[in-house]
């Protein structure tokens, strides 16, 4: 059986006639019997009353022909939502890890600009998240990058600094008092958490202790208690700085700086839904890369404005 046979079938049934239906889809009489016949021998029943004008469904093929409407016209609606490029729908599932600031706008205008999309979000750490979309069950995720697989397809979405962030107290006056504290991290595979782990190791030191949270949340409020220190992007942490609670710590280029891409599987197909949402990826990035640009751009203004004066 396949979808030539229900159509065949179907036409059969509207037609009410095997010879207008052969006739409506450019086939001989003789093979569209065939292939009704073959039908009911694979069903097991017989699917039509036979009179002198022609055919008519009967139980069996009214109940064949609820069916056939219901696939065929999934069928259509399958190519539909491939070939409507400007206005995609259906599902499509995104991982992330936690800490990606800018992800709440470049969602919310993927899903403004295209409502019919569904799109669902689930988190985690970069290498669960990896293998997930390389098993086929994720679309794509954000994670900590670049990413060097055979498999994967990745494209850049943000860069920016990592912080070492302490409570602001004495307990933590400066980077070295830092050392001893416990780590407070995400699970295993976490990209931030093999930068603080291989800083420390450069330094000589081994975690004194390692607690693991599931939510940035719950690492900020821990952070903020005194508990111990962790390792973040520094633009999600900036309205806690300004309010008092945190102390920032500065590491080397080599560990603070990094990058979130958006990964998805090398051999999947790249339809409207995912198209598009690439693009808004991409414009982020864009628009990532000019801002940073300009915030550099009028730092060294000041700056030379600055040697300006004390001249």
């Amino acid at each position: 059986m396949d979808i030539n046979d229900l159509k065949i079938f179907q036409t059969v049934a509207e037609q009410g006639s095997v010879s207008k239906a052969a006739k409506e889809l450019s086939y001989v009489q003789s093979n569209v019997t065939a292939r009704i016949q073959q039908l009911e021998h694979e069903l097991g029943t017989t699917l039509f009353s036979r009179h002198r004008k022609g055919v008519a469904l009967n139980a069996d093929g009214r109940k064949l022909l609820e069916y056939t409407q219901k696939i065929l016209k999934l069928m259509d609606d399958m190519k539909q939502a491939f070939h409507d490029q400007e206005d995609p729908s259906g599902p499509l599932l995104i991982g992330t890890v936690e800490t990606v600031s800018s992800l709440p706008a470049l969602l919310s205008a993927y899903c403004k600009q295209y409502p019919r999309v569904d799109l669902s979000l689930v988190t985690g750490v970069t290498e669960h998240l990896m293998n997930e979309v390389l098993q086929y069950q994720l679309d794509g995720a954000f994670v900590t990058g670049p990413i060097q697989h055979a498999e994967m397809e990745q494209d850049y979405l943000i860069e920016e600094d990592l912080v070492l962030i302490a409570k602001k107290d004495e307990a933590f006056s400066s980077l070295e008092q830092c050392l001893d504290k416990p780590l407070l991290v995400f699970r295993a595979g976490c990209g931030y958490r093999a930068r603080l782990v291989q800083w420390l190791g450069q330094q000589g030191v081994a975690p004194a202790k390692i607690m693991e949270f599931g939510t940035l949340e719950t690492i900020l409020a821990m952070v903020s208690s005194g508990l111990g220190i962790s390792l973040v992007p520094k633009s999600t942490i900036r309205h806690l700085e300004a309010a008092g609670g945190l102390r920032c710590f500065t590491l080397p280029e080599q560990f603070s700086r990094i990058t979130t891409v958006f990964i998805r599987r090398r051999d999947s197909l790249l339809g409207a839904t995912m198209q598009k949402f690439l693009d808004n990826v991409s414009e982020f990035h864009r628009m990532n890369k000019a801002a940073a640009a300009a915030v550099q751009g009028a730092e060294e203004h000041l700056d030379a404005s600055g040697r300006l004066s004390a001249g």
